[in-house]
């Protein structure tokens, strides 16, 4: 069984890795005791956060679309479960 703070170490790596780029992306990810939380890769913060998972989902799904990027769902355990594309076709 893996560790859920080596998962979230992982997590913290892989948006420090894409912190100031093209590429940030929204994920949804378990947060603390809170429920579940939004954060954009390579911000410590989270952007937004919700006792619901279904909720933080439809933000994360806004956030990508306005934004033209993709949003990440993970499952209980921080795997990416789903991702969603809204980057513009060229």
């Amino acid at each position: 069984m893996t560790n859920n703070k080596e998962n979230q170490h992982d997590r913290d790596q892989y948006f420090k890795e894409r912190a100031g780029t093209d590429d940030a992306r929204f994920h949804v990810v378990p947060h603390d005791e809170e429920g579940w939380a939004v954060k954009i890769e390579g911000e410590e913060e989270p952007a937004f956060t919700s006792d619901s998972k279904r909720e933080a989902v439809e933000e994360a799904k806004k956030m990508a679309e306005e934004a033209k990027t993709m949003a990440y769902i993970h499952n209980d355990d921080g795997k990416i479960e789903k991702q969603l594309n809204y980057m513009e076709e060229s």
